[in-house]
Order: C-alpha cells, then structure tokens, then sequence
C-alpha cells in the first residue's frame, strides 16, 4: 500500500514537472503553480448516498486528484484543516441561459397587417424557427454579475443555450469559474440540443401560429431529418444537417407547462427519442400522467407568491385553482420522489438569491436531504452524460466542492466557499465570527437567553427574558461585534448597548455595555454547551414544522381546481327504476321501465328488473336518455386555429385538448357527454378534430375515444378568404381562389399517394398523409359552410374526385340545397336560431333544421359556443316550435343524430343494449326549459351529480376560505406577496388564435 502511494505522489509530481503550455507571453515572467491542495479532517459528501467521515481529498490541476479516509500528502502540498466543517459536490443547473442574450423582435400576426408566410434564410430549412445549427458558443459571453449570483447559491457548472425557436441548437456545459479564461471553463461546447413550442424572434415566419402548429412542424422535422439523411433532398440543407448531428446529444425540451411536458412527450414517443423536459414546478396535480411519460425532468423552485388579500373584494377575483397551487408547489419535489419520477432543479425563472430559501422550503413539505442532493449534482451529470467529471467528488473530476459549517439542508448552516476547477470562491470567511448557538447574557444583574442564526456576515438574533421576547439586533464586522437589546422596561424607548472584540473560541463572548441611564459596565455571553441536547431540539421543532405545514396543504383534486374530484369517478353496477325512458330507438319513449348499467355497457332495459348487486336509483317520474351529442364545439382546447397556412391539414386538436376547461363540467351540468372539438375556419382546409368524452378530471389521452373515427375541419366563406381580417397576401381571396385550393391540394395529394405506393423514396408529409386519407374514406371532413353556392361547390369538388362530404356545419342555407346534400350523402350540423350576425348569415332562418330533416338528411344541432352546449336540450326543442318536428326527432337532434354523423351510434346516441352507459337522468321532460340534468355518467361512471354539486359549492367556498387566510397569515409574516389581477376566462370560437 506504501509503495502505491509512493509512486502515486511521483506521478503527480511528474505530471507537474513535464506539463508544457504552449501560449507565449510578453508580459513578463511566467511562472507555473505546482503547489498541490489537501483537504482534510472534513464531513465529505461524495454523492447523496456516500458520505466520508474525517475525509481527505487532493485538488491538482483544477480536477481531484485523490481522496478517501487517508490519503498520502505529497510534498509541496498546501494542507487545509475542515476539522467540524462538510464538504459537497457544487451544484449544477441544466437548464439555463446563462451569458446568452435572446434576441428580441420576432412576432407577426395572420390576421393584421403584411404577414410573412415564407423563411427568409437560403441553404436552411423551409421555416425559420427550426434553428438547430445554433451554437450557444457563438453567442456566449461569461456574465461576471449572474455567476457570482450563481456561485453564492452554491452552483458550478450551468448548461446553458440560446432560449429561441422550435428547435433551439446545442448548448454549452459552462464552469463558472471567475479565475479561468473562456477556454477553461467550457467543459462540453456541445452538451444538448435544446427544442420548445416557442417560436424564434429572429423571425416573423407567421406558420406556426399555435401550439398544435408547432407540434405539427416538429413532427414534420423528424420526417424531413431522415429523408434528407438516407439522401432524399437534391439540395443541401444546413439546419437538417445539424440536426441529424445533435440526435446523439442529450435532448431538452424546454415544456414549461404540466400539459406541454404531456405534449412534449407524446411527440418525443412518436419518434423514438426520450426527451428530458423542463416543467413548470405542479406535475403533482396530474402525477399519473406524468409518470407515464417516463421522462426525467428539470423542475424549476420558483415557488408562487400568496396574493395580497386584504381587500375581501378583490380575493373573489382569485381562481380556487390559483390558490391551491400557491398552497401545495411546495410539495412537488416530494410528491415527483415518491412517484418514483427522476428529477432536476433548475434556477430558470428564479430569482437566485430565493434559491436556498425555496430548496429548505421543498425539504420542509417532505422532500428527503438525498434526494434534493442528487438533483442539484448527479441527476444533472447524468442527464448531461458527464458523470465522470461532475456532479461528484471522485478521482478524475472536476474540483467543484462547497465547504460548509454542516448539513447544508439546515437552514443555519453556513456556506463558507465554493471551489470550481480546483479555484476558491469565498462566500463567508471560515476564520470570521461564526456566533451561530444559544447562549446566557449575563448584563447588569440580570441573565437573559440569547440566540444567534443566519450567515456570518448577517447574523440574527432573539433575546428574550424569561417569557418575554425583547427587541433586539446585532452586527459584526472585523472580529467585532455590536449587540443592542431593548431595556425590560418597555413603556421607555430604552436601549442596551454592548460591543465585544470576538475571540477565537466562541464559547465566552465578553465586552462593554452601555446601559439606557448611560452606565458603563460589563458583558458575558456563555454559549450553552449542550450540543446534543439542542440537537434534539432542533430535530423535534423541524418534525412538528414539517406536521404543521403538511397539515396546511389542501388535498389535489382532479382535476386540481373547483368542482374538481376528490376521487376519480369509477364505474358502477346502477339500475334505474321506473324511469321515462327515450330510448332513440324503434322503441321510442317507454314509460316506468327500468335500465340496468354493468360494466360500463347498458346491460338490460324492461321492467321489474331485479337489482342484484347493483345500486338503485329511483327514477319515477324523471327521464332517462342517452348523453348529448355537440358535433362542433370548441371548449376543452388550448389553441383552435392554426392560420398560418392556407391547408393545415397537419395539426390536429387532439394535441391541445385542455382537460382542465371548467366548461367541460359545466356541459356535463347540461348533460353533455361527447364532443367533437373542431379546428377553427382561418383556412379552407384546417386540421384535424378531436372527439372526447367529458371525462371531467382525466388526462387528455384518457378523454379521446379510444378508436376514435378521423374527421377534420374544411371551412368555407368569409373567414376562409378573409373578408374581415387585414392581411392581403395569402391565397385565397375569394370564392373562386377557395375552389381551386381544394382542387390543387387533393390533386397534389393524389400524385403524393402514387409516389408513395411506386416503392421509391419519398418524403413523408403529413399533411398530404391526412389528405390521403380523405380520399381514401379513412377520414371524413366537417365543413364550416353557410352560403348556398359554396355548399354546391364543395359537393362538386369532393364528387371530382370520388369521396363525400360527411358534414355541412353551421349550413345555415342547407335549407336552399337540402336536396342536393340528400343525394350527394351530407349531413347537416346546424344552429337552431342563430342568424344576422354576420352579411353571410343574413339568409338563415330557424326552419332550417326541419327543412333539412323533411329532405333525408341527418340533422344535429351543435352548439360551437361555450354556454349554448350547457343547454342544448333547450336548441333541440325549438326545432319543434319551428318546423313541428316531433319531440322524439327533435332529441335524435343532439343525441343519435350527431351520432351517425361521428360514426359513433354503434356505441352512443341512444339507450340500446351493449352502448355505451352515456346517459343522463333529468329531473323532468328533458326538452322543457325546466329539466336539470340530476345525473349525467359515461360509462357507468356518474361525471356529475346534482346533489354531489351542491356540496362541492360549499367544499369551493370553504377551501377558499381556508387558502385567503393562509394568504393573510403569509403576507402578516412578512412574506412577498402579489397584486390580484382579474383573469376573465377566454371562449375560444371559430376565428379564435
């Protein structure tokens, strides 16, 4: 074992003596350091599990050179004694823009103004917000302000990169080293590829212009990226060059949303590529989801600010939702470690100096001292493939170490330096006056309990005599310290003044003191010397802190907002008894008969059905139908239009569904159960739909059909050639440009399909893939329509080239053409008595519907509105005050009508043995203005209760109740606090971005 260290220090000498630099200088003599550094007798944290008692550890050339309970002191050797002090691996942020500024400018809006359709680069890919030749190196300058920030917080490596465009380009592992040059402190000019949602502002490319674009574009990338890498393109394509290169880096995708890190997640599965994707800091409130995801994530600690509630008036402007996050964030960390779910901290978005206070705050909700360690050290090295150098104190890495007074995670602990690449950053003096105890104040004949915290260079402290908490405050600078207490006598503004020179030993301070009459006597202070006793102390107060703090946390719901589910609702065995039941069959309306649901089926319709298991619902005298239908809604989505193409075929809602959209409990109220949310009308082809069941607190997958029949949204009219926007250079412009849109795209999809099914290469487009599709009867198409002739047009272009129209919505002239649209196989998805809100509408009439249905066609009434699909029983009974529809034909109107026209009525739309248990039981005939859905269920499962509601009213109320106090303690305690703003909820409709 000698002998092995013997040729070890030999080595390291050697090494020293043979290493050559190669720059010349003309600024004198150089000389090289061959000193070797030694720690020991230190606390070493090697990694979160491995901790080194009275350690050592050798820094050579910026790396450690050896360390271990005892390691050989070489000769030449500066030797440090952290005898009482701990020793971690420094901290790394792996999400940062650290020394790089983003550009500014970008932006561009379809709707006003000159848009810019086209990229402005050459030799790059067609969009300009697809960037990943970007090298953050290009752009980086070492911001001395920002690191010193990040150094007093404990940090000494940042990944950082350019935050700009869809697909961002590689980052850059940066040491942040003040004493190196550039050179030095780059540990990888190319750690990751960074991609987001956001678009670049070096562009004011207008496509993409929502987030189901964006997700849209980078799937089209991926394709692009394999053609062009198995030789497809003729030409050279520089960002797709790059970004073939990055695929063997690290992939970060900068989320930021709970849903986006779903989206993120769902495209990286498509393609094969695991990503690892910043969060926004509340994956607690959809854990499940998350965790299916698989993905290792970057959790930012910018925990929110409470709002300033004091104004009673103003807290009824706060979201129930927005005081629960600010309530339960802090439990992230914890609820992420216990779900098994791997994770990192970032500094992103943070101010740097709250960073230890959010860090302790995670660790008081829960958060183990391991687990916060490792995602500040080897969780980032690992997801950056750089185990070996960061992130760790081993042999061979990177001499990036904190010295601290103790356990980092206590709050009174001090951090003294923080070593990056083997160079000394002080942050406190080691040899200055640590004060931090309890002690006796011994001051003119009385003993008072004194308490020191907080850093060294700005201690705290609490005196207090007998049970009485005195004012007080202390200072030290240069070995001296300046103590003031307030005298007993607390109807005088009274002071006592004591000033000590501090000795080298802590446990008896002594000096001058002035008292309030002016006397000059003496001071002692005697630090309690009871180590272990106060330990326990502090043991048992963090214990029932962390109890008295859990116990605050309201519980998630699902969703984690008002009316949301303490529970998932779960599938029942129900039978309703001696209901009125519209069956939407043959059957028609049958009378005091009763319907068993099993297993999310209807299993059995008669009367005197016997129970068994089941529970009973006595249904006499209310009414008992399948669940509503709404063909066009626009409710439960992030984004609905993509308008920065004349075709988006290749966006689809189901990308943006928001299963958090407070109107999807509200249409349940009104007993809807399925909805195809639709893609806008800014574009003749728009993309593709999304068909959900109102499964109120689930994940967006869980809510989809599963199976679910492919449709996509056409649009015709004013919108489409935009009559009423100010841009004047896209195609088309008129009606007649709008006909030859649709001729020239499935003329070009027809050719895309030939290429495809020839064998030779091609390069996969989604957009023509969905075309394709249509052509092929594999997905049908809903078509915003209201003038006559443009009806006919778009018959007459389908039946060119042999597919059908399934859907005329709105329609609001199908009534002129119901016979064309009969024959041609269209249906008809219309308002009950929307008309003149618009030139184009100035013909429609409220017999529309009826009109329509007398002709053969099938006929819905949809809502695409928030609030009418909350009463779309009441728009189904005015069909037969206009047009004396039959009150059976008029409910068909929402329930199986729509049906047939998703595809959808073997499985809903009427009451039929083997449906689905989509059904909802009024509390009278349900086209009367007096129904109220008193049980609304989707596959046996009760979404919403009449009754349940109620108390849910109260439960809001009272959690409200519960959170603006919390808020006022917080801001009572001095706590930062924000300004309430309004937030009016945002309707998305047809010509919404």
């Amino acid at each position: 074992m000698k002998v092995k260290s013997l040729l070890f220090i030999a080595f390291l000498l050697c090494s020293q003596l043979q290493a050559q630099e190669y720059f010349p200088t003309n600024t004198g003599v150089k000389t090289q350091n061959t000193n070797l550094t030694v720690f020991k007798n230190a606390k070493i944290h090697v990694d979160p599990t491995t901790i080194i008692e009275n350690g050592m550890f050798i820094v050579k050339d910026g790396k450690i050179a050896a360390i271990g309970k005892s390691v050989e002191i070489p000769k030449n050797s500066v030797v440090i004694d952290l005898a009482g002090k701990e020793v971690y691996p420094s901290f790394i942020d792996v999400f940062s823009s650290f020394g790089i500024e983003k550009p500014k400018g970008g932006g561009g809006n379809p709707y006003s103004g000159n848009p810019q359709y086209d990229a402005d680069r050459e030799g790059y890919y067609w969009n300009d917000h697809i960037r990943p030749e970007t090298k953050a190196l290009s752009a980086f300058k070492f911001d001395e302000k920002q690191a010193e920030k990040l150094q007093q917080a404990g940090f000494g490596v940042v990944n950082t990169h350019m935050p700009d465009g869809i697909v961002r380009g590689t980052g850059m592992l940066v040491a942040l080293n003040s004493a190196g040059t550039q050179g030095d402190r780059i540990i990888s000019d190319r750690s990751a590829q960074y991609l987001s949602f956001d678009k670049s502002a070096e562009s004011k490319q207008i496509y993409p212009a929502s987030k189901m674009g964006a997700m849209a574009l980078l799937r089209q990338v991926y394709h692009d990226a394999k053609w062009y890498q198995n030789g497809g393109a003729k030409n050279k394509d520089l960002a797709l060059k790059a970004f073939n290169e990055n695929t063997g880096l690290t992939q970060i995708f900068d989320a930021g949303s709970l849903l986006d890190v779903l989206r993120a997640d769902k495209v990286g599965d498509q393609f094969d590529v695991q990503y690892v994707i910043l969060g926004d800091g509340f994956e607690f409130e959809k854990i499940e989801a998350i965790k299916a995801t698989n993905a290792t994530l970057i959790v930012p600690l910018n925990f929110p600010d409470a709002y300033d509630l004091e104004d009673p008036y103003l807290a009824s402007y706060v979201n129930l939702s927005e005081m629960k996050k600010w309530n339960q964030a802090p439990t992230n960390p914890k609820t992420l470690k216990q779900n098994g779910i791997k994770f990192a901290f970032t500094t992103n978005d943070l101010d740097v100096k709250n960073f230890r206070n959010n860090l302790l705050k995670a660790i008081k909700y829960g958060l183990d001292k391991n687990t916060a360690l490792a995602a500040l050290t080897t969780v980032p090295a690992q997801i950056l493939k750089k185990e070996n150098e960061i992130g760790s104190l081993k042999s061979g890495a990177w001499a990036n170490f904190l010295i601290t007074s103790g356990d980092y995670f206590d709050e009174e602990t001090i951090v003294y330096e923080n070593w990056v690449q083997g160079e000394k950053i002080l942050i406190e003096d080691m040899n200055a006056a640590d004060l931090s105890g309890e002690y006796d104040l011994k001051v003119a004949g009385e003993t008072y309990k004194m308490k020191i915290t907080g850093e060294i260079s700005k201690p705290k402290v609490e005196v207090e005599l007998g049970n009485k908490k005195l004012g007080s405050k202390i200072s030290v600078e240069n070995h001296w310290m300046n103590l003031v207490i307030t005298s007993t006598d607390t109807t005088k503004k009274e002071f006592i003044r004591m000033v000590a020179n501090l000795p080298q030993e802590r446990k008896l301070i002594s000096g001058k003191a002035i008292l309030a009459n002016g006397t000059e006597t003496t001071f002692s202070a005697s630090k309690i010397d009871s180590a272990e006793e106060n330990e326990k102390k502090k043991q048992q107060k963090e214990k029932e802190e962390k109890q008295e703090l859990l116990a605050d946390v309201v519980p998630v719901t699902y969703p984690n907002m008002a009316f949301g589910y303490a529970s998932l609702p779960k599938q029942e065995t129900i039978l309703f008894k001696n209901a009125t039941v519209w069956t939407g069959e043959s059957d028609g309306i049958l009378e005091n008969t009763d319907v068993l649901i099993k297993d999310g089926k209807i299993s059995k319709i008669g009367k005197n059905l016997s129970a068994g298991n089941a529970r009973i619902i006595d249904a006499t005298g209310k009414h008992l139908t399948a669940g509503i239908i709404d063909e066009h809604s626009h409710i439960a989505a992030s984004s609905i239009n993509e308008a920065g193409q004349n075709s988006s075929a290749e966006v689809s809602i189901e990308d943006v569904i928001n299963p958090d959209d407070i109107s999807i409990y509200r249409n349940l109220a009104g007993g809807v159960t399925t909805v195809q949310v639709l893609h806008g009308s800014a574009n003749p082809i728009g993309g593709k739909s999304a068909i959900i069941k109102m499964k109120w607190g689930h994940s967006p997958e869980e809510m989809i059909y599963d199976n679910s029949p492919k449709f996509i949204k056409f649009a015709l009219g004013e919108n489409v050639k935009q009559s009423n926007w100010s841009s004047y250079n896209r195609f088309p412009q008129t009606r007649m440009g709008v006909e030859q849109l649709f001729t020239d795209y499935f003329t070009r999809a027809k050719e895309y399909e030939q290429k495809k099914n020839s064998g030779e290469l091609y390069r996969v487009d989604e957009e023509m893939e969905t075309l394709v599709e249509i052509l092929n009867g594999e997905r049908f198409i809903s078509c915003h329509s209201y003038v006559q002739s443009e009806i006919n047009m778009l018959m007459k272009v389908a039946e060119k080239f042999d597919f059908r129209i399934n859907t005329f919505t709105h329609i609001l002239e199908g009534y002129k053409v119901a016979d064309k649209m009969a024959e041609h196989g269209a249906g008809g998805s219309t308002f009950s008595d929307w008309w003149a809100y618009k030139y184009e509408v100035k013909d429609a009439i409220p017999y529309n519907a009826a009109i329509m249905h007398e002709q053969g066609v099938t006929v819905a009434i949809n809502s695409d509105d928030a609030e009418m699909g909350r009463r779309l029983n009441q728009e189904a009974a005015k069909t037969v005050k206009y047009g004396g529809v039959s009150e059976e034909e008029a409910w068909k109107f929402v329930t199986l009508n729509p049906a047939k026209l998703l595809h959808l009525d073997e499985r809903v739309g009427s009451i039929k043995i083997g449906k689905d248990a989509d059904l909802v039981l009024w509390t009278d005939h349900p086209l009367s203005i007096y129904a109220k859905a008193e049980k609304t269920l989707i596959e046996g499962a009760v979404y919403f209760d009449l009754q349940k509601n109620e108390a849910m009213l109260k439960e809001n109320e009272r959690l409200r109740n519960i959170l603006a106090t919390q808020m006022l303690e917080a801001k009572n305690k001095g706590l930062k606090t924000k300004v309430v703003e309004k937030i009016e909820k945002v309707y998305l409709h047809c010509d919404s971005m």
